[in-house]
């Protein structure tokens, strides 16, 4: 199953930088271990923002909450996801 999903994060202003960074790297690390197995196929920066908009491949919803829910970044962000179908028009 594909779905949409938007992901907004918000650290705290008072967190720790170092902390901070270590986090980021965490994530970065994760997400592109998902993308390499194929879980996480688009990945895309909203501008201005520190949000993304991504479209991950997963057998149910309970596989895709996993995924999220095992983000580093996951305690600090809001999250919408959107299940997506195939559009009879597209090629």
């Amino acid at each position: 199953m594909l779905f949409m999903v938007q992901m907004q994060v918000n650290l705290p202003h008072d967190m720790d930088p170092k902390k901070a960074d270590e986090i980021k790297l965490a994530e970065k690390n994760y997400a592109q271990e998902l993308q390499r197995q194929g879980k996480w196929l688009h990945l895309w920066r909203v501008v201005g923002r520190y949000e993304n908009v991504s479209i991950f491949d997963a057998p149910d919803n309970d596989a895709l909450h996993t995924m999220l829910s095992s983000l580093p970044l996951y305690p600090y962000m809001d999250i919408h996801v959107t299940a997506l179908a195939k559009h009879p028009s597209a090629i």
